[in-house]
């Protein structure tokens, strides 16, 4: 553990530059052994601002000036901090520190492995055992007669960075498996990621072959022959290489590459075309400076969005995603996906093509499922691609930022189709960067992230999804790097506000049928009162019966439902000699007609009537 020279400093002025206000507030910092803390000395509000160390991304210290001694905090959220200390030596100590508690080199020096939350056995049983990969497996009809479970990697000794249960086709030996293996990068060989049921066409990932220039494997070739016999529809499949073709032809001079048609005869090769790992790592980081330029023009802005090439690339890994799922759901084709070693740019392809596949992908339990499944399982480079640890800084890339950007932009097109919200997405996005990806707590807070928009049953949630990915189909993700401040909603204005409006129309909807339930029991005491103690009426009574949408006249409720009609004309014999039994409060009979009554008023109210019609409501 790193021994805190300065674990305070009072009259420190911070500055937060994300926030979008230039206003400077003075008060005390605080250094622990997970958190940078704030506390402003307004004694009205003392405001806390909390910055976990692990969030940090880089810690910059600048030259002192007369008025102190400066220091600037990047984090991983996108969240810049300027930092005014007083005194040098303090603002020495503090660098010191930040820069020490920022990069830990072990993993038990993670805040996720060493906080301890005060949980039972039983919550930490469920946290582990909420996700269930195999139950989704079985969501999908796998296994079946095409694909079953492979017990070859149970020990992790075929591949170290695979799951332990696997699906491959039903032809497929442990021979096969271990041969193709050996000729793929990392040991990462072709295994099912997605079954559709309808076409029965399977979405297949693995590494790029270890072929060279002229390197062959005979059971690499059967294994991706029994993947496309697997497919009774189709006699080839279609194998995805998400990289620049340039890129994977330089790869053979390395004594890698990519597959040759000529020795895989029952395949079509189609490349997209994304970029590696670097390429989007500087890409990203001229998006965060154009955000960080004061004064910004739009003629500024513009050009640096362009010149950051950013939502070219968000483009490219849509394409990939879109290609597959046409594949898939329209032609009946099987698809293999790789790009390098199969971890990065292939699991961008592959869940993005089931979230246009699949509806269940789009829920919000769905979606966690997919993290779990293309992203956990199968090995994506977490602490390496957040610098989780201290280590090789071009090992740093955001490949899970621009999946996450990709549903975003998936949801502005479709806005009725995902469960979630845009807060769902920053949340996930906030829990990789400090690695402590928390479902069950996501799930539990799940209120929070609902989409009020979304609708399960309508044609777009429950088909595949076909998104236009033409240039001015996108966005920019202002929720994700313009941020503003931490408390408030990300910027979905819309949405909050219709959900907002959701939630008072229902309790005007409830308030309205306590009303009604109220003036229905009042009538009918003040008839009953009538008929037992009232002077006698006429021979005959004739009684108007009005819609319940209608506040003229009398009203029965009982005879309202009974008589299915509206408007309708009652003889009531209330005679001295020929009056009716007197209805008894005890007989459960009579009390049907009431709450029948109000049943009805409700559903009117609550179906678009008149009665619960708000006109402040309405949009413009």
């Amino acid at each position: 553990r790193h021994r805190l020279q300065t674990p305070w400093v009072e009259s420190v002025r911070l500055l937060d530059r994300s926030s979008g206000q230039r206003k400077v507030t003075i008060g005390t910092l605080y250094l622990s052994a997970t958190h940078t803390i704030f506390v402003e000395n307004n004694p009205e509000t003392r405001k806390e601002t909390w910055v976990l160390h692990s969030m940090v991304s880089s810690v910059e210290r600048l030259p002192t000036n007369p008025t102190g001694s400066q220091l600037i905090l990047r984090c991983k959220d996108f969240r810049v901090f300027q930092i005014l200390i007083p005194q040098e030596r303090d603002c020495l100590d503090i660098h010191a520190s930040l820069v020490r508690l920022s990069r830990p080199e072990k993993y038990s020096e993670l805040y996720c492995l060493s906080f301890n939350p005060n949980v039972n056995k039983e919550e930490r049983v469920e946290s582990w055992n909420f996700i269930d990969l195999m139950a989704d497996y079985k969501r999908m009809g796998v296994p079946n007669n095409l694909w079953v479970a492979t017990a070859a990697n149970s020990e992790y000794r075929v591949c170290d960075t695979y799951p332990s249960e696997l699906f491959v086709p039903k032809s497929v030996t442990p021979a096969i498996i271990v041969g193709s293996s050996r000729f793929r990068s990392r040991g990462r060989f072709p295994t099912l990621s997605y079954f559709h049921q309808d076409t029965l066409a399977a979405v297949c990932r693995c590494s790029q072959p270890l072929s060279g220039f002229s390197g062959r494997c005979q059971e690499d070739e059967m294994m991706l022959q029994a993947v496309m016999k697997s497919n009774p529809g189709s006699d080839y499949i279609y194998v995805v290489d998400t990289r620049p073709k340039l890129n994977a032809m330089a790869n053979r001079a390395a004594g890698k590459g990519y597959e040759n048609e000529d020795h895989y005869t029952n395949i079509k090769l189609q490349f997209i075309g994304i970029e590696n790992i670097h390429v989007m790592r500087s890409s990203q980081q001229k998006i965060i400076d154009v955000g960080e330029m004061r004064s910004l023009s739009m003629t500024d802005f513009l050009w640096g969005l362009e010149n950051s090439g950013w939502l070219k690339h968000i483009k490219a890994i849509l394409d990939a995603g879109v290609f597959i799922a046409r594949a898939v759901a329209d032609e009946g084709v099987s698809v293999l996906v790789h790009c390098s070693d199969g971890w990065d740019r292939t699991a961008q392809a592959c869940s993005i093509a089931s979230i246009l596949l699949d509806p269940y992908y789009r829920t919000i339990k769905g979606f966690m499922v997919l993290i779990e499944r293309d992203w956990v399982s199968f090995g994506h480079k977490f602490s390496n691609r957040y610098a989780h640890l201290d280590g090789d800084p071009k090992e740093v890339s955001p490949v899970i930022d621009q999946f996450l950007e990709c549903v975003w932009q998936l949801s502005e097109q479709f806005p009725c189709a995902f469960e979630f919200n845009e807060r769902f997405l920053i949340t996930i996005h906030t829990h990789t960067t400090v690695n402590s990806i928390s479902q069950n707590s996501l799930w539990k807070d799940r209120a929070e992230y609902t989409n009020p928009l979304y609708k399960a049953e309508l044609t777009q949630s429950q088909g595949v999804l076909r998104p236009n990915t033409t240039p001015y189909c996108f966005k920019m993700w202002k929720g994700l790097y313009n941020h503003m401040e931490k408390s408030m909603p990300p910027h979905q204005s819309p949405v909050d506000f219709l959900s907002a409006m959701r939630e008072e129309s229902q309790q005007l909807e409830e308030e309205l049928i306590n009303h009604q339930e109220i003036e229905v029991l009042r009538k009918r005491t003040s008839y009953l009162r009538q008929r037992h103690w009232g002077p006698d009426p006429p021979t005959t009574y004739t009684v108007p019966i009005t819609s319940p949408t209608q506040n003229s006249g009398p009203s029965l409720s009982s005879e309202l439902v009974n008589q299915k009609a509206e408007n309708k004309v009652l003889t009531l014999p209330l005679g001295s000699h020929t009056q009716p039994k007197s209805p008894n409060p005890n007989d459960l009979s009579a009390c049907s007609d009431l709450e029948s009554g109000v049943a009805d008023l409700s559903s009117r109210s609550s179906s678009g009537g008149d009665c619960g019609k708000d006109p402040d409501l309405e949009l413009e």
